[in-house]
């Protein structure tokens, strides 16, 4: 009898092989030697062999299997795509619950996603399965629509087997002569004057994708309810991701999570007021940081502030003669709605991930179009009815990978002005 398991063990070593001649040509910046090449394509030749060797006999085993434990048979061929796939994101759940179960065979349209996609076979009750397409968007865009700064972020989406992506950028940190575009200079001259060259200076912007992790609990009740369980987890799954990923561009160390604004050598510090008071913010903190904004990025700016700060800034106001007027405006005074509050013109968003008043962080100006996020594929899912077993629990785990990092490696000195100005200003302590 055939040993499915040595099978996938099989595949996914040739898999690694492939993988390994990949990220060996891209560690080098170059394409595939011949020779590589020439391996490359016996290795996942040997892949899709071994791939329809493993689903044609599950197949025909999972009939049975299904048949003798009274559970849902196989709705299809799996060597063509299911006639309408899924009808739903908890039959998918559903799905995936009863194929991770000890004995069982997975349904035909979770084998044909894992086929079409190249990934591994699930094994035996601890199965892995890739999110269709239509759900996964479903997922990933009810994820952004919670998230506040990530959909003001410039993606980077990421295709084949490469697990990041390299992208070459001008190396400027300096706008005087010489120094732009990391030293490309022009001059005037006289007829028949010699001439300089100059080139520009690059740099490479990497990004490594990094996997956010999620586990969601549902009972044996309400897994037999679709309905109750894709909104259950819909909802869970979504806010949670929303506020990882918000808070990884904002606050993420680098090491083993995106690189965030707050600890970016790009970041631009406004310092406080000579004899300012802690806990405080004053006019002169917002005008001056909004003077640090690189130029082209103010018409993209949003100021991002902690709710604790809402009460300096209602009290704000630049005196003018024996008068004044306000720098914070919400539309229609105290009755109007703050979410279209606005600060020197740019729009004020509240978020938890900003620190809270008086701390470095509590009030960002930003222009997210240079914050770069590298994504690839949807979301997998995979289920284990083990860990809670004697709850009656299953437990579903969702698997993104990302990564994001600002797209300045540093704060640019202008060419006119003592201020370095950069994509994003936070203001320093007032303790």
């Amino acid at each position: 009898m055939i040993n499915y398991n040595n099978l996938r063990k099989l595949r996914a070593e040739k898999l690694d092989a492939a993988e390994a001649i990949c990220q060996k040509a891209e560690a080098e910046s170059r394409t595939f030697a011949a020779d590589e090449k020439a391996q490359y394509d016996l290795l996942m030749g040997e892949v899709d062999s071994l791939a329809d060797t493993i689903q044609k006999g599950e197949r025909a085993m999972g009939v049975s299997a299904a048949m003798k434990a009274g559970g849902p048979p196989p709705q299809q061929a799996i060597n063509q795509p299911p006639s309408g796939g899924f009808r739903s994101f908890g039959e998918f759940l559903q799905s995936v619950a009863w194929a991770c179960r000890p004995g069982q065979r997975a349904d035909a349209r979770l084998i044909y996603e894992e086929r079409a996609t190249g990934l591994n076979e699930a094994i035996g009750s601890e199965g892995g399965f890739l999110v269709t397409t239509d759900f996964s968007t479903q997922l990933l865009a009810a994820a952004v629509a919670e998230a506040l700064v990530l959909p003001r972020c410039r993606e980077i989406p990421i295709s084949g087997p490469s697990n990041g992506v390299k992208l070459p950028a001008i190396s400027e940190t300096s706008r005087a002569d010489g120094s732009r575009s990391g030293g490309v200079q022009m001059y005037w001259k006289n007829e028949a004057a010699a001439k300089y060259p100059s080139k520009p200076a690059f740099r490479l912007v990497e990004l490594n994708l990094k996997k956010l992790v999620g586990l969601c609990y549902a009972t044996d009740e309400l897994i037999e309810d679709a309905m109750a369980l894709e909104a259950y987890v819909r909802s869970a799954f979504a806010a949670e991701a929303a506020f990882k990923l918000d808070d990884a561009v904002i606050r993420g160390l680098g090491a083993g999570v995106p690189l965030g604004v707050l600890v970016a050598p790009c970041l631009v510090t406004q310092a406080k007021e000579t004899g300012q008071s802690a806990r405080s913010i004053v006019p002169e903190n917002i005008v001056k940081m909004f003077s640090r904004m690189y130029a082209g990025g103010v018409r993209n700016a949003v100021w991002l502030v902690n709710q604790d700060v809402f009460p300096q800034l209602y009290l704000l106001g630049q005196a003018i003669g024996t008068g004044g007027a306000p720098v914070y405006l919400p539309p229609g005074g105290l009755s109007g709605s703050p979410q279209y509050s606005t600060l020197l013109g740019r729009p004020i968003i509240p978020i938890e991930q900003c620190s809270t008043l008086g701390t470095a962080g509590d009030i960002i100006f930003g222009d997210f179009t240079q914050y770069l996020v590298a994504t690839k594929g949807g979301l997998q899912t995979a289920s284990s009815i083990h860990v809670m077993f004697t709850y009656d629990e299953t437990v579903y785990r969702f698997v993104y990978r990302f990564d994001g990092s600002p797209a300045w490696a540093s704060a640019l000195t202008p060419y006119q002005g003592q201020n370095t100005v950069g994509p994003f200003v936070c203001l320093a302590t007032r303790a």
